[in-house]
């Protein structure tokens, strides 16, 4: 679920804000988090 508003508040800030390291950082964030949760296979 976390990662889920992580990507969506990474795709808003990417359309909103073309530029900025932030935005990056808080969709590899997302990224992580999904992988975590694939590889622990629970859900929340």
């Amino acid at each position: 679920m976390v990662a889920v508003v992580l990507i969506i508040l990474w795709a808003l800030g990417f359309f909103v804000y073309s530029t900025g390291n932030i935005i990056h950082i808080l969709l590899v964030i997302a990224v992580i988090a999904i992988l975590l949760r694939l590889i622990k296979g629970k859900d929340l």
